[in-house]
């Protein structure tokens, strides 16, 4: 819509991303697969924002469970590094995608 004079600015101000971390047999994973996921002692899925430009991320978004066993201050500190680790790759893919313009379109197509 900007290449085609619809808005004057690119609307996209931050980048989103999601990861879900947790604890499996006592060990902390990121990204569990369903069959880690469903039997997780602790489950948890964290949404971070970062601006385009770069600066510090935030969280959106903070959710986690203690489905087999309750977890320490410890543990959900190690599981936030995990999450805002994973999630800054995914930020550092979608930058890259981001940055190649797509081509110009025509108008509703």
């Amino acid at each position: 819509m900007q290449q085609n004079g619809g808005i004057t600015a690119n609307p996209l101000h931050s980048l989103c991303a999601a990861i879900s971390v947790g604890i499996h047999n006592g060990t902390p994973i990121i990204d569990l697969p369903y069959e880690e996921d469903s039997t997780a002692e602790v489950d948890m899925n964290v949404v971070m924002l970062q601006p385009i430009g770069g600066g510090e991320a935030t969280f959106v978004e903070v959710q986690g469970t203690a489905e087999g066993k309750a977890f320490s201050r410890s543990e959900l500190d190690v599981l936030l590094g995990l999450a805002s680790d994973g999630i800054g790759q995914i930020f550092n893919m979608q930058r890259e995608v981001i940055s190649v313009p797509p081509s110009k379109r025509a108008l509703g197509r």
